[in-house]
């Protein structure tokens, strides 16, 4: 199940603020997330024997990704995100997991990200629900963007569907992310565009992708894992086949740095005249 990374050609080992993502494409056990549970703690565990610094799980890992269950929706104090919490702490791993989370005014599909302490570093419910699925239908979108430092880097979250919508991910470059990770649920039959968008984002906004895609037929669809790194240049960097693996990829601020440094398309972006065409209702 294991792959292991080389260290970026672009980088040397002392690279400062450097880190170790684990990406866990795995298959969940349908509707069972103690059993899944039990599954990935032995996976958090090696993750954390080979140095990665965050772990990083698919789409409501837990239970499997349904855009209508009204199954093991919980709190953010209820068993699934107490457990990582406990397993992050007992492992001394940063850990990104995500679940139906039960609110007061309905349930959103969340990623919460746990530092190696198990506190809560941040959460992020998203935000593009996929309607031809009707998963709007069921569950409310969130309306906030989700950051955290790690190691020398910040770092964003989006899930899935969002990835089609490059708006966030711009809002993300303007506020100095580094990464975002993109835990999914993405189908074989559009896998194509998985890596297209993943290289898209990647290289527009001159940031690392870090996309984690889980495998495996499950009730709702067929999924190919594929799970993949981008660098800011929108180059593959990391690859996960089909089959249930860990994938290590080593991220480094400097590369972020030297590609904005020497091709600055940032400076390049009219935000201000995009803001008057939309208000002028071009």
């Amino acid at each position: 199940m294991h792959s292991r990374a080389k260290p970026h050609p672009d980088s040397g080992s002392e690279d400062s603020g450097m880190i170790r993502v684990c990406s866990a494409q795995i298959m969940s056990v349908w509707e069972d997330p103690d059993r899944t549970l039990a599954k990935a703690e032995s996976l958090i565990r090696y993750a954390a024997d080979c140095s990665a610094d965050i772990i990083c799980f698919p789409e409501q890992f837990a239970t499997g990704w349904d855009p209508h269950s009204s199954k093991n929706i919980q709190g953010m104090e209820a068993s699934i995100i107490s457990s990582l919490q406990r397993f992050a702490r007992k492992s001394s791993i940063a850990l990104l997991g995500s679940v139906r989370e039960a609110t007061e005014t309905g349930p959103r599909n969340t990623s919460v990200v746990i530092g190696n302490d198990g506190r809560i570093l941040t959460t992020y419910s998203k935000i593009h629900l996929f309607s031809p699925a009707k998963e709007n239908e069921f569950f409310l979108p969130g309306t906030e963007p989700g950051v955290f430092p790690l190691g020398g880097l910040l770092c964003g979250v989006a899930i899935c569907y969002d990835l089609r919508f490059p708006e966030l991910f711009r809002i993300y470059a303007r506020m100095g992310v580094q990464v975002v990770f993109i835990p999914a649920a993405w189908p074989e039959r559009r896998i194509h565009h998985w890596e297209l968008f993943i290289r898209a984002r990647a290289a527009e906004n001159q940031m690392y992708i870090v996309g984690i895609n889980t495998t495996g037929t499950t009730p709702v669809d067929r999924y190919p894992g594929a799970s993949m790194t981008a660098d800011p240049s929108g180059s593959i960097i990391q690859r996960g086949g089909e089959a249930e693996q860990l994938i290590f990829s080593d991220l480094y601020p400097s590369v972020v740095d030297e590609t904005q440094r020497t091709f600055p398309v940032g400076r390049d972006w009219r935000d201000d005249l995009f803001h008057s065409l939309q208000s002028s209702g071009h």
